[in-house]
């Protein structure tokens, strides 16, 4: 513990800016559900305390998901797939996208006070910004509409925005700050996917197309399978039984 605070102290305008980004990310979510309210005419009966309790449960279920790491065959160690957004996915349609990115900030903090961090948050942020740009688009189209056909849409379109989000932002950030944080020339990086991945080649671009897009769009396939497939079963557990807790005019339900 004293430790995670050493860190903190140490790189306190890196978590301010953290902390900013999640803080707008909220924002804007928590935006997103009332306009979607307003124009809909929405309703949320869900009680404050049953909503906190499934926020609690899914953040602790997320946390422990992430600790669990699966090396991917064509990319370098550093990269695992974990499956932490599929909790928090079915957070995200159960109690709207501002739940989801809470559940995700709370996810990040449960890791931290139990593992820490090897790499001064570069890598929590990381973890959190991919994740939310798979939560966030596919939680407010299936908010706006609570059906079977528009939660595939909404899972498809979270696909394809952590594939492309997750790729441009390890080739923008995430690669020149971890190269910056360990004193390693991206050139070694490189040389480490190709060791894996023929694809891989010696530039930014060919490695994180080859090695962290196709990671990415199995993350996003398979939190959006098994979310389609258990979604339907857990939701009236989440928000209770016999409760419609979102979207009170809707005449098909998913």
């Amino acid at each position: 513990m004293s430790d995670l605070f050493t860190q903190v102290a140490k790189n306190a305008l890196y978590v301010i800016s953290f902390v900013l980004i999640i803080a707008g990310l909220f924002v804007f979510a928590v935006i997103a559900e009332k306009v979607i309210q307003k124009k809909k005419g929405l309703t949320d009966k869900t009680s404050a305390a049953r909503k906190a309790a499934s926020v609690g449960l899914l953040s602790a279920v997320a946390a422990i998901l992430m600790l669990i790491e699966i090396p991917m065959p064509f990319a370098p160690s550093f990269y695992k797939l974990d499956m932490s957004e599929l909790p928090i996915l079915i957070g995200a349609y159960a109690f709207g996208p501002a739940a989801g990115i809470l559940i995700e900030f709370i996810k990040i903090l449960l890791k931290l006070f139990i593992k820490g961090t090897s790499t001064a948050f570069v890598g929590e942020l990381a973890n959190f910004s991919v994740g939310a740009s798979f939560i966030l688009p596919a939680s407010i189209i299936y908010y706006a509409k609570k059906t079977r056909n528009t939660a595939t849409l909404s899972c498809l379109v979270g696909t394809v925005c952590i594939t492309i989000f997750g790729t441009v932002f390890n080739a923008v950030y995430l690669l020149p700050a971890f190269a910056k944080l360990y004193g390693i020339p991206l050139e070694v990086i490189f040389g480490m996917g190709q060791e894996v991945n023929p694809f891989a080649g010696d530039n930014i671009y060919s490695f994180v197309f080859a090695c962290v897009a196709p990671l990415n769009l199995i993350k996003g396939s398979l939190n959006s399978l098994l979310t389609l497939l258990v979604y339907k079963k857990i939701s009236p557990v989440l928000k209770g039984a016999g409760i419609e807790a979102n979207l009170v005019k809707e005449t098909v339900k998913y």
